[in-house]
């Protein structure tokens, strides 16, 4: 086996592991032996765990993000654009489930600088603009947007969390009920909203 060919078996073991136990659950012994190579292979391609896990990472972050990023710049209506970053981050979970498992539950670490909340947080800040867009129509201040696409963004994401175990309903009608939630809750939204209890 090539360097890189040893890097991207012990990247694919590794994603596996942390995927199954966590950061804190996998250890450097656990990954070597699985991937059938000494300790001291995997601290020569990655100086060890830490540096290991920081690249599953970054791959998967980068997987995620250009795949909504794409699903965004893509033209198309409010909702159009609604239902296609809905679907696509359905669709990474289901073809990704170990990248997401990792993503979601402890990217959060300091050694890797990314976490699920920052990945949602980007993710938002790119649907402001089509939030901002909408309210201006309905006459709700655009100032606003900011915070309903982190709810928008959040109600997806963790839904989908939840969606990676549960896996019913299928995913197209997951999805045609998340956004008819986040459409036709968006679509009715007072300017001016208040509390009644």
């Amino acid at each position: 086996m090539t360097s890189a060919e040893r890097r991207e078996q012990l990247i694919r073991v590794a994603r596996h592991s942390f995927a199954e136990r966590g950061f804190e659950g996998t250890s450097v012994e656990e990954i070597a032996a699985r991937a059938r190579v000494s300790k001291p292979v995997v601290y020569e391609h990655f100086g060890g765990k830490e540096g290991l896990y920081a690249v599953v990472v970054d791959r998967e972050v980068r997987t995620l993000l250009d795949a909504i990023r794409g699903a965004l710049e893509t033209p198309g209506s409010s909702r159009a654009l609604i239902e296609r970053a809905t679907l696509t981050l359905l669709d990474y979970i289901e073809t990704n489930p170990d990248g997401f498992r990792i993503v979601a539950r402890d990217s959060s670490l300091e050694s890797t600088g990314s976490s699920f909340a920052s990945i949602l947080s980007d993710v938002a800040s790119q649907v402001e603009d089509i939030l901002a867009a909408a309210f201006k129509v309905q006459r709700i201040n655009p100032k606003v947007a900011p915070m309903y696409a982190q709810m928008l963004v959040g109600m997806i994401a963790y839904t989908g969390q939840w969606w990676l175990d549960a896996r019913r309903p299928k995913k197209p009608e997951l999805a045609a009920h998340l956004v008819n939630l986040a459409w036709n809750g968006l679509r009715g939204l007072e300017a001016s909203p208040q509390l009644r209890a």
